[in-house]
Order: structure tokens, then sequence, then C-alpha cells
């Protein structure tokens, strides 16, 4: 006998499948089971007993011409001599065993109707194919990857210890208690991990108290493997929902082979209950084999009639249970909208309020999971959770990040803050917020980063810096950083990324921005705000602006230092300048500018000025620079400047100026009449001579020509005796004079890319110049004397 397990490549081969079964299939598949055993049966009894019996008639049919009487009469003839008394032993047909196996097969092949002989070969082709139809779509290459990937996260998910101690902590629950809680029942074929009973009480991620994570970090309980694990199962989870929402190629799939068992149900009906009459025991046999035989007529009887038949309506019964089953399964697959699936009941049920719908082949499968146990679903749709997953990264983040790893970071600022710098990390771990001593806070290229309540235990912090990071604030903490921050730093790659919060911040001093604009933002969404911001001093503003919005006007009450740096967009429309009466710091850099705005030249408290890298070639406008009484520092570097007009001796209030990376051939002795000057700056230029008048800068402390085409130098440079810088490196000097000597104070001297064969031994008395000071080639450093190499490489 054919043993059924044989078949059993038709069904599912991967247990897990299952949970992809819902009942009717789970019970098609039984009654599948029952049907092969029905035709398996029937194929063994075929093979191993006699199919039909034959016996040939003795008596054959009288002539059509023959009488009644004559019949009569051959009767009573045949009557007396049987009468005869003789040793009877049975009707003798003298025919062998041979003859009779002959008879046997073809009164089967001749006679014997074919649903009689192909019955238990009809059931199994057809239980065969019913299986093989129930489970196409596990097998199909198009369906099966999805339906394997599908099945294998859902596993992960329950089985995956750091998800479910997670979430029992975010619940507030304890995962050892669920442990005696959880009952046996509610274990399934994707096995679950203890604990994880806890979600069906889960509490909203968004409610819980932030103190809790702080107080309690349950990621201590959590290793990092695991917690690395949950963090590339969430990404696995986004990555196949975007895959398989794409197509419905599981739901044409199931509803395509739904529909073939329907219709193959219909046929099988329809021609066996037509054919089930045709198994009959006797069946008349007449074959033209009398040359062989002896015999035309025979008598047969089909051994396996009566089973047959009983066999042949039970199947019939098995196929009707089978097709309505299939029908109600089609009805369920076109009266239900299957390629959608909402979680609302999961989000009242947890709380969990951000769990998207689904739709397509998700929707489907999550349709099927249901009809198996909807607590899969429920608990799946967990992982589909941006809340949830921010909660188990930020868990993990704290158990990376601990306090004292923190503490080590600190550093001093350049505005002399104890500073915390955090460069791409996932989050911002809450262990931040026990730093109480923390002034400044950096965050770089973090995304989703909230700040909670807690930050008011920050009672020094005053600064903030944001670099292309999305940030939101706890309603607590946007009052405690209102009342607190008082330096903010955007850095954005879009004008959406600018948190609408920092318009409130009332006491803030200094606001950084340094993003890419479009006009009309500029104008509407990131200035109009400002004027909210009544204690605001500094604003720097890195951008592609294209004219000054009003709105900076607004706040011209307060507002000293202005930085406008464009990526090179021409900045028009100036004139909202004069109203700034109070700035002292100004800078327009790279705004593309080609005369010095007159609009300056109201600015009467102005002192420092920088239009560093824009287009200017003539400053003859620099003569009304003398109404700015306050006027200190002048930039008008890295330019086209190709001469310094005389009336810069009207300057005289100005202490540093800066003419570097410009195209100045002349430098005209007006310029030092500005005795004040203690820092200037003309290197990178094309200057071939320094006018003797360079002596009358007594206050001059750093002097830089490097990059120039000096070919010798002034005496009277050397009398500025408070010079402490000197550059003088990459000219045509060939000789430098002794008077270098009167530098007393110079701690840094470049000479290096010059001519000079020896250098003088006067440079022995500038005691403060050190070897470390010096730049020059080291073969010129050692033509100086031992004793002035020794005095300068001494600490």
């Amino acid at each position: 006998m054919i043993p059924v397990m044989e078949f059993r490549q038709f069904s599912e081969q991967q247990p897990a499948f299952r949970v992809l079964k819902p009942w009717w299939d789970v019970f098609t598949d039984y009654l599948s089971v029952i049907m092969l055993m029905i035709g398996v049966f029937g194929c063994t009894l075929q093979v191993m007993q006699d199919k039909i019996i034959c016996l040939p008639q003795r008596i054959s049919s009288p002539p059509e011409n023959t009488s009644e009487v004559d019949v009569k009469s051959l009767l009573l003839l045949q009557s007396n001599i049987s009468a005869v008394p003789r040793e009877m032993t049975g009707l003798k047909t003298d025919l062998d065993l041979q003859q009779y196996s002959f008879i046997n097969q073809m009164c089967y092949e001749k006679a014997l109707h074919w649903y009689a002989k192909y019955f238990p070969y009809l059931v199994l082709i057809h239980t065969l194919v019913f299986m093989v139809c129930s489970n196409f779509w596990f097998k199909f290459p198009g369906s099966s990857s999805k339906i394997e990937r599908f099945i294998s996260m859902l596993g992960k998910c329950f089985d995956s210890p750091w998800t479910t101690r997670a979430l029992s902590e975010v619940s507030g629950e304890n995962p050892e208690e669920n442990d005696h809680k959880k009952s046996p029942t509610t274990r399934s074929n994707i096995a679950v991990s203890p604990g994880e009973g806890s979600l069906e009480k889960t509490q909203s991620l968004r409610s819980i108290p932030e103190k809790v994570v702080v107080e309690k970090p349950s990621a201590s309980v959590l290793d990092k493997k695991e917690g690395e694990q949950a963090k590339a199962l969430f990404e696995k989870v986004k990555k196949f929902r975007l895959h398989v929402e794409e197509g419905d190629i599981l739901y044409l799939m199931y509803v395509r082979q739904t529909v073939f068992k329907v219709i193959k149900f219909l046929l099988i009906i329809a021609y066996n209950s037509s054919l089930v009459n045709k198994v009959r025991n006797r069946v008349r046999c007449e074959v033209e084999i009398q040359d062989m035989t002896g015999y035309k007529d025979f008598e047969c009887n089909h051994t396996m009639a009566h089973l047959f038949s009983k066999l042949s309506y039970c199947y019939l019964c098995l196929v009707a249970v089978y097709g309505l089953t299939s029908l109600y399964t089609s009805y369920w697959l076109f009266y239900r909208s299957l390629k959608e699936y909402s979680f609302e009941y999961v989000r009242q049920e947890t709380g969990i309020n951000d769990i998207p719908d689904v739709k397509n082949d998700f929707a489907f499968m999550l349709h099927m999971i249901d009809q198996y146990d909807p607590l899969y679903s429920k608990r799946f749709a967990v992982f589909l959770s941006e809340v949830s997953e921010n909660k188990l990264k930020q868990l993990n983040l704290n158990h990376d990040w601990t306090a004292e790893k923190l503490r080590q970071r600190l550093q001093t600022n350049t505005n002399n803050r104890l500073e915390l710098q955090l460069f791409m990390l996932p989050g911002l771990p809450d262990t931040v917020f026990e730093l109480t001593e923390l002034q400044s806070l950096k965050l770089e290229i973090i995304n989703n980063v909230t700040i909670p309540a807690s930050v008011s235990q920050l009672k020094d912090l005053q600064e903030l810096s944001l670099y292309q990071c999305s940030l939101k604030l706890h309603t607590s903490a946007t009052s405690f950083l209102k009342e607190n921050l008082k330096v903010l730093r955007v850095k954005f790659d879009d004008n959406r990324e600018l948190p609408n919060w920092m318009y409130g911040m009332r006491n803030l001093e200094e606001l950084y921005l340094t993003g890419s604009l479009s006009p009309d933002a500029s104008k509407n969404i990131v200035l109009e705000s400002l004027r909210e911001l009544k204690c605001l001093k500094t604003l720097s503003v890195k951008s592609n602006l294209t004219k000054i919005p009003q709105s900076i006007v607004d706040v011209s009450s307060h507002l000293q230092r202005l930085y406008l740096h464009n990526d090179g967009t021409k900045l028009v429309m100036l004139n909202n300048l004069k109203k700034m009466s109070y700035l002292i710091e100004l800078e327009l850099v790279r705004c593309d500018l080609e005369r010095i705005p007159h609009a300056i030249f109201s600015l009467t408290n102005l002192q420092e000025l920088d239009l560093k890298e824009n287009h200017l070639r003539s400053i003859e406008e620099i003569i009304s620079f003398q109404h700015l009484r306050k006027l200190t520092c002048l930039k008008l570097w890295y330019n086209c400047i190709t001469y310094i007009p005389e009336h810069i001796k009207k300057l005289g209030s100005l202490e540093r100026l800066y003419f570097s990376h410009n195209k100045i051939e002349i430098l005209p002795s007006h310029l030092f009449l500005c005795n004040k000057l203690r820092y200037l700056d003309l290197s990178n230029n094309d200057i071939q001579f320094i006018p003797p008048e360079i002596g009358v800068l007594q206050s001059l402390q750093y002097f830089s020509v490097t990059c120039n085409k000096l070919e010798n130098l002034p005496d009277e440079l050397f009398f500025c005796k408070k010079l402490k810088t000197l550059k003088l490196g990459k000219n045509s000097l060939s000789i430098i004079s002794p008077k270098i000597s009167y530098l007393a104070l110079l701690t840094y001297l470049d000479l290096k890319g010059n001519h000079f064969e020896v250098l003088p031994q006067e440079l022995g008395c500038c005691r403060a110049l050190k070897h470390s000071g010096l730049v020059v080639e080291e073969t010129l450093f050692e033509t100086l004397p031992s004793d002035v190499r020794d005095q300068m490489t001494a600490e």
C-alpha cells in the first residue's frame, strides 16, 4: 500500500507558514487528506486484487427462425439427457486458466465503464490538484519570498528579548512578573519571549514621564547586542513595508487559487453525480473471441463495485463540503476590503497613536494573521510605530552614554563656557540632563531630538547649538529656555528645519542662522518673527539674502552686531541700514558689492566694519568714514582694490586695518597718518615699496606684507618699537637692516621665501624672539652666530 506521507511534498513544507492559514484552509487541508486516503486506498485495491471475474454463458440464444415448439423440444431433450444418472462436478466450459485471464482482461477493457475503472485514480489526481492549489501561493517565487520574509520578521519581533523587555519597561511593568502571569495557552507557533504579554497593557508611549527613563534606565538589564538586533529589526520592517505595499501579488494569487478551487469543485460535482451509478456489480460482456474460447457472451462480476460505489458517494460528500468552504472563502475575499488594514483598535488599546494603517499585500497578510490569531498583528503593530522605535533607541542610547562618559567629553568653548558636543547620534541621551554644570550644548546631525522637561535641571545652560538637527521642545522645556537661553546657533539645509519655538526666546541675546533660504522664506518665515526677540543684540545670517528685511530694522533699537554672509548672491537695497544707528559691528561678506554702501556712513556708533570677499575696486567713498568717529576696525580684504586713496588719513580713529588679498601696488604716505594703527595687514598684494613714513606708527604691533614684491625695507620700519609680529615672507628681500635690534618686543618674525644669504646677528637683541617664532629656512638659521642660536633655542 502506498504511504500517504509520500504526498507530503504537495503540501506546505515550512511549519511557520501555518500562521497564514485561516481556519478554512486548515479545514480543507484535512478534507484533502481524507480524499487522498480514499484515492490511495482505491488505487491499492486496484493493484492488489482481481478487478473483474467473468464466466461464459452455457446456453446460446436460439436462432431467429426457430419456433417455440422446437425450443421446447430441445429443452426437453436436454433434460432427458441430463436425467441420465452420472457423476457431476460442475458445468464444463473446456477453458483453461489462461483463457479465463484473457477473458477477464478483455471484458475489463471492453465492457466495464471508464468511471468504474478509473474512479480511484480520478480521486487521487483531483485531490493532489486541490493540495497543490491550496499551497501554491506559498511556492510561487513572486509571493513565497515576501511570505518568508514576513514570517521571519514576525518571529524575530516576538523572539527578541530586547524588544520584549524594552516595551515592558516603557509600559511600566516588570518583565519578571509577566513571566508568571503569562498563560501557556497564549503561546503559538512563533515563540514569544517571557514578558511579551505586557504589550497588551502598554500605555501610551507619548505619556511616559521623562524622569522614568532617567531614574531607572531599563537598558541596564539589556545588553548591547540585543539592542543592535532590535534596531536592525525596525529597519527591516520599514523596508519590507515599503516593498510589499507597492503591489498586491499575494492577494491576487490567493484569489486566483480560490476561484480555481471553486470551479474545480463544480466540475467534479457535475460529472461525478451523473456517473456514480455506472459503478455496478454485474456486467454483461460480449466480445468476438469465439475463435479462441468458443464463447461470445459472458457474465462478469466487478469485485470492487460495491466498495467503489460507497467510496464515490463519500467522496462526493467531501468534495461538496470542500466546495462550500471555498465558496465561503470567495465571499470573504470579495466582500471585505482586504487590501486595507486599520490598526485603530491597536491604537486605542495601546495608546500608541502613530501606528500607520497599511495597504495592499501587507494589509492582506495581516488580515490572514487575524484569522489565525489577532494577537500577532496587535503586537507586530508596535514595530510600525516611530514612537515605539524611538523609545527603544532611547533606552539603548542611555545605556551607551552614561553621565560619567558624557562628563569626560566636556570642554571649554570659545565663549569660555563648559560645552558638550554630540555628533551623529541616533538621539539625545537623557543622561545629558544629569550634567548640572553644563553651560553649552552643541548637537550636530542628530535627527528627531526632543528636549524633555528635565532640561530644567541644567540651571547654568545658556548656549544651544543645533547643526542640521530637527528638534522639538516639551512645554516645560520651552518655558525654561525662554528664561535662560542667551545664545542660539542653528545650521540648516532647508528653511523648514528652522524651529518655530526659537521666535519665542524672549531673553535671547545672540542668534546665528546658517543655511539656504529662498527670498520669500527669508522675509516671511525667518525674519518676520524676530521682532519678538526684545533682548537680541547679535544677529548672524549666513544665507543667500537678496535684501535686508524690514524685520531686522524692527529690532534695531537693541541690535548691536549684524553679520550678513551671503554665498555670492548680490545684496541690494541697503537703505534700511540707515535706521540701525545702534550698530557697533557690521559684516557684509560675499554680498557681491562693487561700492561701499552709502547707508553705512550713517551708522555713527559703528566700531567695526568688514566687507570681505566682495568686488570692491574703488574705495573713494572712504572719505565719508570720517563721520564715523568710533570706527576702529576696517576690513577691506579679499577684494579687487587697486589703490588706497590719500584721504584715508581722515580716519584718525582706526586701530586695525585689513587690506590683504587685493591688487594694491602703491602705498600712499598718507596711510601712515592714521597714527593709532596697531594692526596693519597688507599681505597678498603687488606692493613694491614701503614709504619711510611708516615710522610714524609708534603704536603698531602687527605688520604683514607677505606675498608682495618688496626688494628692500625702510629703516624707519624698525622705529616701530612696539612691533610684536612682523611678516615679511615670500618677497624679494636680500638684506635686512641691523636696526631690527630696535624691536625688543618682537615675538614672531617671518622671513621665509626671500633671497637672504645670511641673517643679521642683531637678531640676538630681540630677546623675546625664540626659534619657534622665527620662520626661516633651516640653512639660513644656521648662519646666525652660535650664541644667538642658543639664545633662541633656550627655553
